[in-house]
C-alpha cells in the first residue's frame, strides 16, 4: 500500500487506468477478445434487447473516444465472430455465444476487481467517483470543443 497520497493528476489517473486495463486485456486475450470488442460487447449485453447500430456506435465512440468508422469496424468484428448478429432493420443483438462470453469474462474479472477495491472506505470511493466524473465531463467538453474547432477550419 502506498504511504503517501499524491494529488489526482493526469499521471495518477493514467497509471490507474492502464493498470486495470492491463489486467482486463490479459484476461480477454485468453478468449481472443480485444478491449474494444469487450466494451462494444458489454454495451450490447446490457441493452434491453436489440440495439440500433448507430446507437451502439455512438456508445462505443463515447466510451473509447475513437472514430465512428473504427467503432463500426469493431461491431463488424463481433458480427464476424458470431458474438452479435444483425437485427433488421438496422440493429444488432447479442448472440448466445456473445452473452456467454460476456458473462464468463465478467465472472473472471469480478474477483480481481473485488481484491483491488477491498478495504477502500466507501466515502473515499464516492469522493474519487465524483472527482473522476467531473474530470471526464470536463475532458469530454474540451474534446468536443476541439472537434468543433477542427470542423469549422
Amino acid at each position: 500500500m502506498t504511504t503517501t497520497s499524491p494529488l489526482v493528476d493526469p499521471r495518477v489517473i493514467a497509471l490507474a487506468h492502464y493498470a486495470g486495463r492491463a489486467l482486463l486485456e490479459r484476461g480477454l486475450a485468453r478468449h481472443g477478445v480485444t478491449f474494444q470488442q469487450s466494451v462494444t460487447l458489454r454495451l450490447t449485453a446490457v441493452a434491453d434487447g436489440p440495439v440500433e447500430r448507430s446507437h451502439l456506435v455512438d456508445g462505443v465512440v463515447g466510451a473509447l473516444k475513437i472514430d465512428p468508422a473504427e467503432a463500426h469496424a469493431v461491431v463488424d468484428e463481433l458480427v464476424a465472430a458470431g458474438l452479435v448478429a444483425p437485427q433488421e432493420p438496422s440493429g444488432v443483438r447479442i448472440t448466445d455465444a456473445g452473452r456467454e462470453l460476456h458473462e464468463r469474462t465478467s465472472a473472471e474479472t469480478a474477483p480481481i476487481s473485488a481484491r483491488i477495491y477491498a478495504g477502500i472506505p466507501r466515502e473515499d470511493l464516492a469522493a474519487a467517483g465524483r472527482v473522476l466524473t467531473l474530470i471526464t465531463e470536463r475532458a469530454d467538453a474540451e474534446l468536443a470543443a476541439m472537434t468543433d474547432t477542427a470542423m469549422t477550419k
